[in-house]
């Protein structure tokens, strides 16, 4: 699956009840997703099995990738390696490109689901 965009901001969508995932493209191999995010809004810390690398757009807030937890604008850059932590919490408007490899599979939602529904950042 090949995609090219002329500008990012087109595929962008917000949500007022939590961040807004937007699939740009995915294979068996990688996952290319926008998140999106109101102020205030996250994806808890985790732990998943896969890679991450995420690169700030747009916006202001705080990154945790493996020990590191830092505020971030955009021009930003974080790797976190499978099995490593890594979260996003938003203070403005914010949006992130999600570069994820291996595709993550169902088990690698269930804690940020989890801690989403109970309002847990961290």
């Amino acid at each position: 699956m090949s995609i090219l965009t002329r500008n990012y901001q087109e595929q962008v969508k917000f949500s007022a009840d939590r961040f807004t995932p937007v699939t740009l493209a995915e294979t068996d191999r990688s996952k290319v997703v926008l998140a999106c995010f109101e102020p205030g809004q996250f994806i808890p810390v985790h732990t998943p099995k896969v890679d991450v690398m995420l690169l700030v757009l747009e916006g202001e807030g705080t990154l945790v990738a493996g020990e590191k937890k830092q505020k971030v604008a955009p021009g930003a850059v974080a790797f976190a390696a499978a099995g490593e932590a890594r979260g996003v919490k938003a203070d403005t408007r914010m949006v992130i490109l999600h570069v994820v490899s291996p595709r993550p599979a169902q088990q690698d939602h269930g804690e940020v689901m989890s801690k989403l529904q109970s309002g847990n950042w961290e």
